[in-house]
């Protein structure tokens, strides 16, 4: 038997395996995730290194292959199974083992943990003045002042003494050996501190559904089964309480936690339910801590101190020694899908982890991904549902869908159709709240001109700028900024002016409309400050806002019992995206909206403003319906052969040198007829990329089908290694993604 192994990982260059035998008295031992001691180079200089693979047959001459020296004794940890996961991300999904490694160990090298020192009083405080007073008759004076304010305070502050009181460190060392102070170090951790500790009997009582749920899980999960199972509960079921007893009941069966929830909505108020629960058995990862902060959470992770992770799609590789269970909340987002190399899924890759685990997957969602629903039906996974609300006095909000069309005809061209303005006003004289809901942000769509109709677009990519507040035109994409033209750059004319409505501008006309409503904003400009995001969502859930404008963000997961009434102004807008998925982010986006109203005893109403309200997206979302949107939407990824019918695999090359692109996608595709085995594949393309061009780089993409996941792997590995061996490789860029 061979094995394939990487060197240790503090290596530069990972992105190769070495073959070496497995001595037969090893045999028993070796298993992919081993750490091993391996004589490497010419000096047989032993190194350690990790096994990714075993194999019987030899990939090269076998008088060459060098034997494994010996196992590192308690190799099987956390980091060698994250070490065997990096490998696999970096089969499936096309990338160097370098990028896989950076995506499963995020942080490589240990962070200097804050200290926090102390000098302490050993002896009585009367021994302590009497020391003092000793110090005074040797003139001691700085020796004399530390004793006296030690015999008042038992601990003192290691930088008080040293920066106030005057005293060098070499003299509180001199102290410490003579038996008159302690000097103490504290590792204290960064990160997030928060007050646990609900009592039992505040505990929500779990109605009948979500009871099932629960009996089912934890009876099997006793029984040693292991298996992906998908809550599919309609907005407020009750999903979180469910999470919360399988949680605990896998605790109690001593082991650990891994809980997903999109960034987006990661807030205050989502975890703090988990804290009050389970207390300091919990923490936290985001993407807005440090890289101490983020260290300090892992470590304590390593080493037991917490059991429950909560974070976006990077907390999945917590190096948790004996992970029992992985919880995927609001499992349709796309947040879970990664845009850099690997580009991994949360979700598969989490199925992967959880099988070298014996973990359980729990997936959940109002708008289950077409993805997950259709495996829930064929049996691969276990579906359960959550038909209606938790709350005993909560109902599903009423819906309008308002045809804009019809607004336009009878004289209304402003953004708020007028049931809507009626609906706001009525909310403000109640004293209930609104939340407007629209996905884009800015002050408007773009800016151009009325005489020769162009548009002002970015100088680096193929994008036309946005307008936003302050006469400050912005390119989304790479970041270029540039002043309100008064003239047209390209003919000349005065008459340019911005169209589109963005967040900013629908702040400015419910202002005017509503001069005495408290108007909040919410969306990527507000919220790029740190803790601004959660400072937002309390001042609205405190009631001292009585309308929430705001993007995607204000959608995701939250709870405000006082709000009656959404309203929804761009409804189609997601409709017009190059993306086979469009459809289903747009219901998605619809039903999550809606599902944000009437969440406690005060009822809810919905208006949908569209120009297509007939599209079946937009009227299943209206009827929460959806079984029917997935029956539909089902059709359409049939006739057109797209995921989750069969299999697609997108290849995204990008170059700053447009001839040497085309060159290498011309390449890319006669491979793709050449490959052996690969009779079956699709091909689209190539084709120029929805944004052609981004940062004055250039982008091509070639769609690859096939209903075989595996002949799509195999294509991505020829593609790989032709790759290597053109003129181009070097000076294009290549990724692979599968849909």
């Amino acid at each position: 038997m061979y094995a394939n192994i990487i060197i240790d990982i503090s290596h530069e260059k990972v992105d190769k395996t070495f073959q070496y035998r497995i001595p037969e008295k090893l045999e028993g031992q070796i298993r992919a995730g081993t750490q091993v001691e391996i004589p490497f180079g010419a000096g047989n200089r032993l190194r350690r290194g990790y096994v990714v693979g075993l194999t019987d047959r030899a990939e090269f001459d076998t008088a060459r292959i060098k034997s494994i020296s010996g196992v590192v004794p308690g190799s099987v940890t956390a980091e060698s199974r994250l070490i065997r996961l990096a490998w696999w991300m970096k089969e499936r999904y096309g990338s160097t083992m370098n990028q896989a490694l950076k995506t499963v160990l995020p942080v490589k090298q240990k962070v200097r943990q804050k200290q926090v020192r102390s000098v302490c009083r050993l002896m009585t405080a009367q021994e302590t003045r009497e020391a003092a007073e000793e110090a005074g008759r040797r003139h001691h004076r700085a020796r004399e002042r530390l004793l006296l304010a030690l015999s008042d305070a038992p601990r003192l502050p290691y930088e008080v003494v040293t920066n106030q009181m005057h005293l060098s460190p070499a003299s509180l060392k001199l102290m410490a050996e003579k038996g008159l102070i302690a000097l103490e170090s504290e590792t204290v951790f960064r990160g997030p501190h928060m007050d646990g500790g609900l009592r039992s009997e505040e505990r929500l009582r779990l109605n009948e559904e979500q009871q099932k749920i629960v009996t089912d899980f934890t009876d099997r999960y006793d029984r040693g089964i292991r298996e992906t199972s998908l809550i599919y509960g309609v907005t407020g079921s009750g999903k979180t309480e469910v999470y919360m007893e399988i949680i605990s009941h896998v605790l109690k069966n001593n082991r650990q936690v891994i809980v997903l929830i999109p960034e987006i909505a990661l807030t205050y108020q989502t975890v703090m339910r988990f804290f009050r629960r389970f207390g300091d058995q919990v923490s936290i990862i985001n993407s807005r801590m440090s890289a101490g902060e983020r260290y300090d959470q892992f470590d304590r992770a390593k080493r037991g101190d917490v059991r429950i992770i909560i974070g976006p799609r990077s907390a999945l590789f917590t190096p948790f020694s004996d992970l029992g269970l992985i919880i995927i909340d609001e499992e349709h987002e796309n947040a879970y899908k990664s845009e850099i190399s690997p580009r991994y899924h949360a979700r598969e890759t989490a199925q992967y982890l959880a099988e070298m685990t014996g973990a359980s997957v729990v997936l959940g969602s109002a708008t289950p991904s077409l993805e997950a629903y259709s495996r829930a039906l064929e049996g691969r996974y276990r579906l359960f549902c959550l038909s209606r609300r938790a709350r005993a006095d909560s109902r599903m909000a009423s819906v309008q869908v308002i045809d804009l069309r019809e607004e336009l005809k009878e004289g209304n061209k402003s953004i708020f159709s007028r049931k809507l303005q009626q609906a706001m006003a009525g909310r403000l004289e109640a004293g209930q709240q609104t939340m407007l809901f629209i996905n884009r942000r800015g002050y408007a769509g773009f800016v151009s001109c009325r005489s020769c109709g162009e548009a002002i677009r970015c100088p680096h990519c193929d994008v036309s700028l946005t307008l936003h507040f302050g006469q400050k035109l912005v390119c989304h994409y790479c970041g270029y900024e540039t002043g309100m033209p008064s003239l047209c750059p390209s003919c000349g004319s005065p008459y340019i002016a911005g169209f589109g409505t963005g967040t900013q501008k629908i702040e400015e006309l419910t202002k005017k409309m509503f001069p005495s409503a408290r108007v909040l904003r919410m969306d990527m400009d507000t919220t790029s400050k740190k803790g601004s995001h959660e400072e937002i969502l309390t001042t609205f859930a405190d009631g001292q806002a009585d309308i929430l404008i705001g993007t995607q963000m204000i959608v995701k997961g939250h709870d405000f019992p006082n709000v009656t009434l959404v309203g929804i102004l761009a409804a189609d807008l997601s409709l017009y995206t190059p993306d086979f998925r469009c459809g289903e982010r747009t219901f998605q986006l619809l039903t999550q909206a809606a599902g944000r109203a009437g969440r406690d005893h005060l009822a809810g109403e919905v208006m949908i403003q569209t120009y297509q309200p007939e599209h079946y997206s937009i009227r299943c979302a209206a009827a929460q319906d959806y079984p029917s949107f997935y029956r539909q939407e089902m059709i359409y990824r049939e006739l057109l052969c797209y995921p989750p019918v069969c299999q697609m695999m997108a290849v995204l090359a990008s170059c700053g040198s447009e001839d040497t692109l085309n060159e290498a996608m011309d390449d890319l595709a006669r491979w793709t007829g050449q490959a052996p085995g690969c009779e079956t594949v699709q091909t689209i393309g190539p084709a120029q990329a929805p944004i052609y061009k981004v940062n004055d780089i250039y982008r091509k993409i070639l769609y690859l089908k096939d209903e075989n996941y595996d002949i799509l792997i195999k294509l991505k590995n020829c593609l790989e290694d032709s790759s290597r061996q053109a003129l181009w490789h070097g000076h294009v860029m290549v990724q692979y993604d599968f849909a």
